[in-house]
C-alpha cells in the first residue's frame, strides 16, 4: 500500500470517527451511523490493500 492510501484511507477513517462523534454529540442517530459505514469502508479499503500487497509480495511481485 502506498504512503497515499496510508493517508486517504485514515483521512477517511478519520472522518468517520469525528462524523459518529457529532452524532453521538447532537443526538443525530443518522450522523452516528453514517460515521460508522465511513469507518467500515475506511477499514475495507485498508484491508483490501494489505492484501492486495500480500499477493504481490507471495507471488514476487510481478505486474
Amino acid at each position: 500500500m502506498g504512503l497515499g492510501d496510508k493517508i486517504s484511507h485514515t483521512a477517511e477513517d478519520l472522518g468517520g470517527k469525528a462524523k459518529e462523534a457529532a452524532g453521538k454529540l447532537t443526538d443525530n442517530e443518522r450522523l452516528e451511523r453514517e460515521g460508522q459505514t465511513q469507518q467500515a469502508a475506511a477499514e475495507a479499503k485498508k484491508a483490501g490493500e494489505s492484501a492486495k500487497d500480500a499477493a504481490k509480495d507471495f507471488f514476487g511481485n510481478k505486474e
